[in-house]
């Protein structure tokens, strides 16, 4: 019989985006994200990455612009530059100096692509010549860091809008290079400008209000209290069924996104909100796990985009405001994976914020399950309910719990020394009752056993469903009775805490990894030591049995996984996929297929 002698990387789920604002093209096909030193361009339909725009210098975009016609982006980094980038090849035209005295905060085109606007953290506006490459203006007078800048819409008027931390909004002729208007109104940070037409201008500002100003006379023609903080007020098309939405007659309305994690629309007349979206039952508690920092309209997906403050990027229907497609730009420290749902056509991510991350695999589509009051833990299990289900779900809040999900219970190990085994109420196992429930279910615990001296890291459950093996931080792994929870036996051997407890899918037998860097065969009649597989320099945090329980996989704190022949006890292969701790790994159920997860924030995907 001829086994695998390696794994390739088919694919890799990594962060794509690290905060700032995120742009969609004019055909709503493609996005543009910041991510530290480069900016990613991504596929909305299958969030793949095909484009990284990266700084030579490596330091931090703080700012950038796609231009009215798609074709050109320019960036602004820490290290004072500005690039003009021909994104679609990838590749950088030009390189100049800012002229600014401290990074660019914000930037703008004009409608034609023939001007930019620059503003500094220095306090000044550039305007730059795209054309000849020079700056044409230097707009003093503003007050502490420019986190705004607009061109007005109408090309004819020359005219800039800017933003500061004064709180007013000033209008600068771009004739004569002075400041011609100051907006005042508002008491704290202005967040977003939106033009009705050439004359009225929409403001949302982080001091709970929005505002609406006749750019005539200069004058606000309309204060309304939204009760949020407001990062983003997105006006709605005049044209458009918007009746889904609160919108029964003709007048300007918008959508507010804020701190209350919610979109709303509302109506400039009545100054009154006549929608509010709906929050779902887990979120209601959790307004500050939910806060959106950007919202805008996509007019050709005919979607209102949300970015959320945990990086979460959301597509909502612009007529109805239900979700069509969620995208996770950041996964942070990921502790645990596991391939899930019929065909393992998803996998489930817990990672060190409190929700779990569910990605379908051929969309990238991401659902955010919340829940948690605390940081997930390390490990999670799923019971297959079917292939017409996702199956059921079993997680806990306690730091460094272990659980395994069987048909009718649950075992659980923690960092208390204890395991416990729940049972799964009727009303769970029955898939036609478990249907009608809308609540967590709590379970009680049938037995609870201190099962060690120190923190348990890990527990299994054979294949018959009637053995349970532990490892700890004690060095030990031991072997109990799930009827009972009696314990049948010690494996001793190993000089340093078990990380991983395994059962072999077709022997009697356990394997077990441990921060010696070794991975050791236990027989379960005599719990004797069979085996031992030496070869990792660091701590093996997670083996699976692989090749119909004829290999094992095995990954480690340096980042490495080890391909283990059993029969020869021979490593046949080393792969190098990740840059930290690898603390998830698991094969489909086919076989075929492995994915690991990483302290580096990545997902790699093995076939």
């Amino acid at each position: 019989v001829s086994f695998p002698s390696s794994y390739a990387a088919t694919r890799k789920i990594e962060p794509f985006y690290k905060g700032g604002r995120i742009q969609i093209s004019r055909d709503g096909k493609f996005m543009f994200c910041p991510c530290g030193s480069k900016v990613n361009v991504i596929d909305v339909e299958t969030g793949a990455l095909l484009h990284s725009l990266q700084q030579d210098e490596e330091e931090d975009v703080t700012a950038f612009v796609l231009s009215p016609d798609d074709e050109v982006v320019v960036t602004g980094s820490r290290a004072l530059l500005l690039r003009r980038w021909r994104w679609r090849e990838p590749r950088c035209e030009r390189t100049w100096r800012a002229v600014h005295s401290a990074p660019v905060a914000t930037m703008a085109l004009d409608p034609t692509a023939t001007l930019l606007a620059t503003g500094g953290c220095d306090s000044t506006i550039k305007i730059w010549d795209m054309i000849k490459h020079y700056c044409t203006h230097n707009l003093k007078g503003s007050s502490g860091v420019v986190h705004l800048v607009e061109f007005h819409p109408d090309i004819s008027r020359l005219q800039l809008l800017s933003s500061s931390i004064d709180y007013k909004i000033r209008i600068w002729d771009l004739k004569s290079s002075k400041c011609v208007a100051l907006l005042d109104g508002h008491f704290s940070a202005v967040t977003s400008l939106a033009f009705a037409d050439g004359n009225t201008l929409l403001s949302s500002g982080r001091d709970k209000i929005c505002m609406v100003w006749d750019l005539e006379t200069k004058q606000s023609k309309r204060t309304i209290p939204v009760y949020e903080t407001v990062e983003a007020a997105v006006l709605l098309p005049e044209e458009g069924d918007f009746s889904q939405l609160g919108v029964k007659k003709q007048g300007l309305h918008f959508v507010t996104a804020g701190s209350k994690g919610i979109l709303r629309v509302w109506d400039v007349a009545t100054a009154a909100c006549v929608h509010t979206q709906p929050v779902p039952f887990a979120l209601q508690d959790e307004p500050s796990e939910r806060s959106l920092s950007q919202c805008q309209f996509v007019p050709a997906r005919n979607e209102i985009l949300t970015v959320s403050v945990e990086h979460n990027i959301v597509f909502y229907d612009a007529q109805t405001l239900q979700l069509r497609k969620q995208l996770a730009g950041y996964n942070e420290e990921v502790l645990d994976v596991k391939f899930l749902g019929p065909g393992d056509s998803h996998i489930v991510v817990a990672t060190n914020s409190p929700q779990l991350k569910v990605f379908e695999l051929a969309t990238s589509h991401c659902q955010i399950l919340y829940g948690h009051t605390a940081l997930p833990l390390s490990s999670f299990s799923w019971n297959p309910g079917g292939e017409e289900s996702l199956g059921s779900w079993c997680s806990s809040i306690t730091a460094g719990l272990g659980v395994v999900l069987k048909e009718t219970f649950v075992v659980t190990s923690s960092q208390d020394c204890t395991i416990k085994i729940w049972n799964i109420p009727e009303s769970l196992t029955s898939k036609a009752k478990a249907a009608s429930i809308s609540s967590p279910e709590p379970l009680h615990a049938r037995v609870t056993e201190r099962g060690h001296d120190k923190d348990i890291n890990s527990v299994a459950v054979s294949p018959n469903d009637k053995l349970l093996a532990t490892g700890s931080q004690d060095r030990l792994a031991k072997l109990w009775s799930c009827s009972d929870c009696s314990l049948l036996g010690v494996f001793s051997g190993h000089k340093r805490g078990i990380w991983c407890v395994q059962f072999s899918p077709v022997d009697q037998v356990l394997a077990t990894s441990s921060a010696d860097g070794t991975l050791k065969l236990w027989g379960l009649r005599d719990f004797s030591c069979l085996k031992t597989f030496e070869g990792h320099d660091a701590s093996v945090l997670k083996i699976i049995f692989v090749s119909r329980g004829a290999q094992l996989l095995s990954s480690g704190s340096d980042g490495l996984l080890k391909l283990w022949t059993i029969k020869t006890n021979e490593c046949v292969k080393t792969l190098d996929g990740h840059e930290d701790k690898i603390w998830g790994l698991h094969s489909n159920k086919k076989d075929d297929m492995v994915v690991t997860a990483s302290s580096d924030s990545c997902i790699t995907l093995w076939q």
